[in-house]
């Protein structure tokens, strides 16, 4: 726990001495509860968000610049016509290629 230590008017302290003692609580309590419901805890990340963090830690994922994310914003090709170029391109599946430059399991 951390404490916090506030100066308060003394108007201000006195409705809040009122307050918890018509809710039967200490003053503190009564500042935690109010502070909880105003400031409820973040949600936790969902799987992608912390798939997404793992792998840019990683050092795996990076950003796009700009001039691809305006290339890519620009784009009007569907999955499959992409699939269906890379498939025409010839050469080395990508997962090949990131295998072979994984090297030998250990």
């Amino acid at each position: 726990m951390i404490t916090l230590t506030l100066d308060l008017s003394p108007d201000l302290y006195e409705r809040l001495r009122t307050q918890a003692e018509q809710v039967g609580i200490p003053i503190e309590t009564l500042i935690v509860d109010w502070l909880a419901q105003r400031w409820p805890p973040p949600a936790p990340p969902d799987e992608r968000t912390r798939a997404i963090a793992v792998l840019r830690d990683a050092g795996l994922l990076t950003e796009l610049g700009p001039e691809l994310k305006r290339l890519a914003q620009e784009s009007t090709a569907t999955l499959n016509e992409v699939s269906n170029a890379l498939s025409r391109a010839g050469g080395k599946p990508l997962s090949e290629m990131v295998l072979e430059q994984r090297g030998p399991k250990a």
